[in-house]
């Protein structure tokens, strides 16, 4: 054939076993690849970093489509639930819906999750914080469960997620200056026994460390590993604690024309040690899943003006700077040790290559950071 390709599989009997890991890597690309796309990166970004010709993740987004329309049927007559006019539906994330031009419908399957979301949005909706209010059913409900799922209804805030980040870098100290606002926010209104309470450093010396020696610390030297810990533990109780948002990143803070709109999505929000927020969002920009357009250069540009944006609001504590490397190598082995309990080996091999580079530049980062 012609310009074409012929694939003849191989025998259930002698097939590969390495095969079917391959073939469960490449579900997990698509997947990837079409949450990104619903999430506003182009298809021609995306070609270039999965090295895929633009036709073929053109492919992989319909057929990522495909599955999703018989979920799509199910949501046409989820919103029935709710007294609203315009029901035209549009899949805007892998779970969540744009209803008409007004509302956001998003699917939970863990519990947990909807009602730590519901308890913040409530709260800070009521001290006139930005976020998307919850639209309650025709029974007066605040959410929906149909089967395993829950469905919560909210307005649509206006404004979107960046996707350019190169081309809008100084976006980084109003960033800073609206998560700081956030966290302030969140002082005022928490209380311990509403909302989950972690710690960073016990999950370090729990669970993470127990995959770590279940893969016989793969990735990682334990003498490495252990030697982090106690850095962490030198440091850890001098570092405010309070309700954080726990997901930050450009697609859950809007921006409309320029300027901050609104907050989304506190499914995770938990007490927590406030740097948190502040590394995670700055390691999300050297994750490929992130796909920023951004040099090692532009980043610590770009992390020296986040954290003055975050301090012309809230003041850092010195131990709080001191702890950022820190912090940041701690989140990266916590992804890598998620990744590898659900055997998603690219994943973790990414979080381990952001951790490697965190620990390389640790001077350069307090430095960035303005520590003395």
């Amino acid at each position: 054939m012609q310009g074409e390709y012929i694939y003849i599989p191989i025998k259930d009997k002698v097939r590969n076993p390495g095969f079917t890991k391959y073939e469960q890597e490449l579900i997990k690309r698509n997947e990837h690849i079409f949450t990104k796309f619903l999430g506003g990166i182009s298809s021609g970004k995306l070609a270039v970093k999965y090295h895929l010709s633009d036709s073929s993740i053109r492919r992989i987004i319909t057929e990522q489509r495909k599955g999703y329309e018989k979920m799509n049927h199910k949501i046409q007559q989820i919103i029935n639930e709710w007294d609203i006019e315009n029901k035209e539906v549009k899949q805007i994330y892998d779970s969540a819906w744009q209803i008409g031009e007004d509302f956001v419908l998003k699917l939970y399957k863990d519990v947990d999750m909807l009602q730590r979301n519901i308890k913040a949005l409530t709260i800070l909706d009521s001290m006139g914080i930005p976020v998307s209010g919850i639209v309650s059913t025709k029974d007066k409900k605040t959410y929906v469960k149909d089967h395993e799922y829950y469905y919560i209804l909210t307005n649509k805030l206006s404004g979107s997620n960046i996707t350019d980040i190169d081309k809008n870098i100084a976006i980084t100290s109003e960033m800073g200056r609206v998560l700081a606002r956030l966290h302030k926010a969140f002082k005022k209104c928490e209380t311990q026994d509403e909302f989950w309470d972690s710690s960073l450093l016990d999950e370090m010396k729990g669970w993470i460390k127990s995959v770590f020696v279940k893969n016989n610390w793969k990735y990682i030297e334990e003498s490495d590993f252990c030697m982090l810990v106690e850095r962490m533990e030198k440091l850890y109780d001098k570092l405010p604690v309070q309700l954080i948002h726990r997901d930050v990143h450009f697609g859950n803070f809007l921006f409309d024309k320029g300027s901050f709109s609104g907050y989304i999505d506190f499914d995770l929000s938990q007490r927590n040690i406030r740097i948190f927020d502040l590394c995670y969002f700055m390691l999300g920009l050297l994750s490929e899943e992130e796909l920023p357009d951004i040099t090692e250069e532009q980043w610590f540009g770009i992390l020296r003006h986040f954290f003055t944006g975050y301090e012309q609001e809230c003041e850092l504590l010195a131990e709080e700077k001191q702890a950022v490397p820190y912090v940041m190598e701690s989140i990266e082995l916590l992804f890598a040790a998620w990744f590898m309990e659900q055997s998603d080996i690219k994943c973790s091999e990414d979080a381990m290559r952001i951790y490697h580079f965190v620990e390389k530049n640790e001077e350069e980062i307090l430095k960035a950071i303005g520590y003395k």
